[in-house]
């Protein structure tokens, strides 16, 4: 990541409330956010929360956007702010689903079966959500190959890998880009926004000059990328185009949209903070293309400390878990075992507070972005194959 000092100022937020609660560590109140918008907190993991929303339509039913995370506190609370605003389970006739996180997708089937409401998302999320056990062996695999040291490895298949849990959900409705949701009186419609997951959704309505994004453009926090599904490309690229899905729909002056985001707080500036992702990712593979040049010129120009380095690396990165090299390098030429893992590129690029700072779920992120940035600037073949 790029350093605090650099990175572009956040947005200005629209609801000075999540903010305040935002820095304070507090849950926000329910707020209005348009007549029959209304934004709710979902708590989850160690003080975070995710932003849910609530959508009236004129025969009065109501669709929910991102339930939250399944926990009957978070059931009790949704039905805290149905009363508040003089509605009940009763009224939710649709559940529509960002993403497959568990803080978004978590809570739906509780909701489902309390309400009879129907649950909407993506193809692409409920494809992933049925090859979990498949897409699981694959990020095994892909573990193996990034050559972690042996117990961040372990970790790392508990995490990221076969030991992930996703919500067990199947969906009434499925999804696809441009669709518009059955919200009577309404207009809010599916934009398919791949990158963060396969079957990445926002919603945008354009009269209430709203888009309701899910993790895909977010006020403070990078979203990562390739999280959830195995895409049949390139995360990266697929992030990338996504970003410049929603930069177009924004305008700027007073008709420029709203941002109801996943997280943190309600803002403007859509298009300048999408560009500042674009940005990010930008500064991200330069950063990946210094690190393999880094390697490179060791390789070529060896100092006794890089042999040291890269001993003492080999060492740790075995996929077997042993610390023999040979071990874990059997079957790949003399000339592969000169090349690095990603690991080793992962470990040269400045993530904030430097990789070992990074454990379980997030360093499984950054591993797999640094394989898709290596991949999006054609330099796979720098790295060490699988053996």
């Amino acid at each position: 990541m790029s350093d605090p000092a650099s990175r572009p100022v956040p947005p200005t937020p629209v609801s000075a409330v999540q903010a305040q609660a935002l820095d304070r560590g507090e849950l926000p109140p329910v707020e209005e956010v348009r007549h029959g918008v209304w934004s709710i907190a979902f708590p989850f993991g160690d003080g975070d929360f995710s932003l849910g929303y609530l959508i009236e339509g004129c025969d009065g039913a109501l669709t929910l956007i991102d339930p939250g995370w399944a926990d009957d506190a978070n059931l009790d609370r949704l039905e805290a702010a149905l009363r508040e605003i003089d509605h009940s389970m009763a009224d939710i006739a649709l559940v529509a689903i960002t993403h497959l996180h568990a803080d978004h997708l978590g809570g739906a089937d509780a909701v489902r079966r309390a309400s009879g409401a129907r649950i909407a998302l993506h193809a692409f999320e409920q494809r992933a959500l049925d090859e979990r056990t498949a897409d699981a062996a694959a990020a095994d695999a892909d573990i193996a190959r990034w050559g972690a040291p042996a117990d961040d490895e372990e970790a790392l298949v508990a995490s990221w890998g076969s030991g992930r849990h996703l919500p067990r959900v199947t969906a009434d409705l499925l999804l696809a880009d441009g669709d518009e949701l059955p919200i009577a009186g309404r207009r809010l419609r599916a934009v398919h926004t791949p990158g963060h997951t396969a079957g990445h959704l926002c919603f945008v309505e354009p009269e209430q000059r709203l888009i309701f994004t899910g993790d895909h453009v977010l006020p403070r926090i990078n979203p990562g990328i390739g999280l959830g599904g195995r895409a049949d490309g390139n995360p990266l690229d697929d992030y990338l185009a996504s970003l410049g899905r929603v930069i177009a729909l924004d305008v700027p002056g007073a008709d420029a949209l709203e941002v109801c985001p996943g997280h943190e707080f309600r803002f403007v500036g859509l298009s300048d903070r999408a560009q500042a992702l674009v940005d990010h990712r930008a500064a991200r593979s330069a950063d990946a293309a210094a690190a393999l040049d880094a390697l490179a010129g060791a390789r070529e120009s060896p100092t006794d400390a890089d042999t040291t380095v890269a001993s003492a690396t080999d060492a740790r990165t075995t996929h077997a878990g042993t610390t023999d090299p040979s071990a874990s390098d059997a079957g790949t030429t003399d000339a592969s075992l000169d090349r690095p893992t990603v690991w080793q590129v992962a470990e040269r690029m400045s993530w904030t507070g430097g990789i070992a700072s990074l454990h379980g779920y997030r360093l499984g992120s950054a591993l797999a972005q640094t394989e898709w940035h290596v991949q999006a600037l054609g330099r796979l073949g720098e790295l060490r194959p699988s053996s």
